[in-house]
Parts: structure tokens; sequence; C-alpha cells
């Protein structure tokens, strides 16, 4: 019975990501954003690859003054070049420092820290560079960052560039290259602006030659990892080579991983095995798909996040990711000892290029080619159906985003409405898009309102919404 029991919720937990699973339209308008992230309260910080950190408030609006601007310091002439990666310290709220990965105008990645000046402002020249790291080549730079539970910064590298990893860098020890570093940024060192951890794996080798930086290696192109909220556990999306894209996952306490590549990749696929070490001694990843396979055409994987949010408690555990070129979301259910993958669904023009986690744990998501930033939704949770229109709204009740599925409506709608309890008009919309139309409840009062629809004809419905 135990055993039904758990193949059955299984079952309903895969049913669940592979059809209900949607995104809502948060904010518009940013210029190539490549990464999402918060510093502990209720704004996120969104990375343009130019150079700028935009800020995005909770109620959907954006700083009409960017958060922090260093275009004239950062290349992103081409290739994967640009501001790629944001963390913010644990204590940032006391400190004010934040950490930058980007390529500069010498084509070389740097690792810097910075300074806020306001609560909305950092100062553009409080930066100290703490890594330079000379790129050969102007992709595969990595460029993720993130604290772990251990309150280290992690740093994520890639190989190089250039196909196949032609110089060997991501196993060869002598060079950050196709690594994952691990630092102290609050202490110094050897004439060094960071410190190394004492139980970074490399730090007594022998081999004068070895970084200590180093946490792990034989990666390709990490463009984006995360440290799950709960368990601490390390998440590692690795861009493939031509064929295969793989996901990696670790305790955040395991060290010196070999994750294969130029080697090995994917789950099992030999690629240039000229001395290497046997495949039985690197790290396998979890999951994999290949470029042909599952349908549409894909290209590069775009980590993200374990959900631990509390909005949707079927969606508690699934580990997110996306694709570049087939604009998919995928999920990773757990299965044992297993993961079953799943593409959900698939949108148009995005090109999805970076995961982001708010305070409470939600979801997010960054279009680099629209300038979007969505969020992710289960769609399954308390929707309320307008029958004589033919849309259903969710959720309800609601927070601060609701969402009508307008892609089955009789006809098109004129406006959405909001009245109170006292049947004041207090929210007016007529712009609707389609076939996913989203409307900002953030500002209003927790409450009863009602929700009226019209369509072209006249034709009104109305039913209750609360808000929490």
């Amino acid at each position: 019975m135990k055993k039904f029991i758990s193949l059955l919720f299984i079952a309903i937990t895969n049913f669940i990501s592979s059809q209900n699973i949607d995104i809502s339209l948060v904010a518009t308008g940013f210029e190539s954003p490549v990464s999402i992230k918060h510093a502990n309260d209720s704004k996120l910080y969104i990375l343009e690859r130019k150079g700028a950190i935009k800020i995005l408030n909770a109620n959907g609006t954006v700083n009409s003054t960017a958060f922090l601007d260093i275009n004239t310091k950062v290349s992103d002439s081409g290739g994967e070049r640009g501001l790629l990666g944001l963390a913010f310290h644990p204590n940032y709220a006391t400190n004010g420092y934040f950490y930058l990965n980007y390529v500069n105008n010498s084509g070389n990645t740097v690792i810097a820290r910075y300074s806020r000046t306001n609560e909305t402002t950092a100062n553009s020249t409080s930066e100290l560079i703490l890594i330079t790291i000379n790129q050969p080549a102007s992709n595969h730079n990595g460029g993720d960052m993130n604290f772990g539970p251990d309150g280290y910064l992690y740093i994520a590298s890639g190989d190089g560039g250039g196909s196949g990893d032609p110089s060997n860098y991501a196993q060869n020890l002598n060079t950050l290259l196709g690594k994952l570093l691990r630092i102290d940024v609050d202490n110094t060192s050897n004439g060094n602006n960071y410190a190394i951890p004492s139980t970074n794996p490399y730090l007594n080798d022998g081999d004068a030659n070895t970084l200590p930086e180093i946490w792990a290696y034989g990666l390709r192109n990490p463009w984006r990892f995360s440290f799950d909220k709960t368990t601490g556990d390390l998440w590692i999306a690795d861009v493939g080579q031509g064929i295969y894209e793989e996901i990696n996952k670790a305790t955040s306490t395991t060290s010196g991983l070999n994750y294969g590549w130029r080697c090995y990749e994917g789950a099992n696929h030999p690629y240039n095995t000229n001395g290497c070490p046997p495949e039985s001694s690197t790290t396998r990843p979890i999951a994999e798909y290949s470029h042909s396979g599952n349908g549409a055409f894909k290209c590069s994987i775009t980590g993200g996040y374990s959900y631990r949010g509390n909005l949707y408690t079927s969606l508690t555990g699934l580990y997110f990711f996306a694709d570049y070129c087939s604009d998919e979301i995928g999920v990773l259910t757990e299965n044992g000892t297993n993961w079953t993958m799943t593409f959900p669904k698939q949108y148009n023009n995005k090109g999805w290029s970076s995961f982001g986690e708010d305070i409470n744990g939600e979801l997010y998501i960054a279009g680099l080619k629209s300038g979007e930033i969505f969020k992710i939704m289960d769609t399954s949770l308390n929707t309320q159906s307008f029958d004589k229109l033919n849309i259903s709204m969710y959720p309800n009740p609601a927070s601060d985003l609701i969402n009508f599925n307008t892609s089955l409506l009789k006809k098109p709608l004129e406006s959405i409405k909001i009245y109170d309890i006292h049947a004041k008009q207090i929210k007016l919309t007529s712009s609707i898009s389609y076939p996913l139309a989203t409307l900002s409840i953030n500002n209003l009062a927790n409450g009863i309102y009602f929700i009226e629809l019209i369509d072209i004809s006249g034709l009104k419905e109305i039913k209750k919404l609360i808000k929490y």
C-alpha cells in the first residue's frame, strides 16, 4: 500500500508539472536581461547584459534610474560577453556589499565588489577587483555567482571557449577556466582581496601550480547554478557541446568533484578521452537532454532553481530549467533515486536566459530576446471560471497577481474592472493580452473584491476575488 501511494504521488506530481505550469508577465522593457537576484527584501534586481542593474519592485514597477550602470567598463560586443553575474553579500543589509561578474573591455572576466549608496542606488566608483581571468575567446564565460549556505562566494567559469575545449582547460587544475570557484570575501590573504576557505579541496594538495580557489572542475559552460533554499544542495546546468545538455547536482559540502568535460558529456557519452581519467572517477549528471530529442530543437540549457515557495505546494521540490533555443521551460521531478524530465510549456521568441528566486522562494524567468520578466505559476491553484465568457482566472485567493486565460474566449474582452465591497470601481484595464492577461493587485488592501469582465458585445460576468 505504501509503495502504491508513493507511486500515485509521483504520478500526480508529474501530471501537475506537465499540465499546469505557466508563466505570468511581471514587467517588460528590459534590454537583454541575463540575471534576476534579490537582496533579502521584496525587490528584484535585473541585470542587463550591457552593464546596468534595474530594480523591479514588488508591485511590478521598475525604477526609472538604474541601481548601477557600469556600461563603460563592460564589453558586450559579441559572443557571450557582458555583465553576467550578481551576488549580494549575506550581510548586505548592514554592509551594503554586492559582487559582480563581468567581461571588461579587454575581453577578460572580472570579479569585483561594489557598495550601495542608498536603498535604490549603488556607488559606481566603489569597485574593488578581486579576480581577473584572462579569456582566450569571447564565449564560454560562465558568469553566475551565488553565496552558498556556508557564507562563501561561489563563481562559475566556462572553459574559455573554442569548440571542444581545445586547450583542455576544464581538466587542468592550474587554470580557473572550466571550474566552480569558492572564495572567502570577508578576509584577505597572500596580497589578494579575498582569502581561500580552509576546507577548499586543493588548498594544500602539494602541487604549487594547483589553484586553491577551485571547488569543482570539468565544466564546459556552467551558465547558471543555484543552491536549494531548503536543503542547500548545489544545482549546476552545464551548456553542452553539440548534442547534449546536462544538469548536475551535489551536496553543498561535497568538494573536488570532476564533472568530466572535455572527456565526457551528458550521462555517459565520451567526447575526447585522450589523457582522461576513467569515466567512473568523474561525477555524471542526474539528467540530460539532446538537442534533437523531446520535440523542438534545443541548443543551450539555462539552469534554474528547486521550487521552495509558499504559493504552489504542488511544485515543491521540482527543479526548473529552460532551453534558450526552443523557448521551453523544463522540469525535473524526483522519482526515487532517479529524476523524470518533462517539458510542460514552449513559448515564442523569449530566449530564456535566467531564472530568479525572490525572498519567499517564488520563481521568475527572464527573456533575453523579449526583455520580459515572468513569474512561474501553477495554474491549477484555485481557478475561477467565467463560464459565459469562457475565461478562467487564477489564483483566487491571490496576493500579488491574477491571471486570465483568454485563449478560449468567445469574443475579445473590452475591459477588466475591479470593485470593492461598496461597489466602488477601483481598477480598470483595457490593455488585454492574449492568450494570457495579467493584472497586478499589489496595491490593493487585503479583503474581498469583485472582478467584472466585459466583452466587445457588452456581455458581462462578475466573480468574487479574495486578496490576501
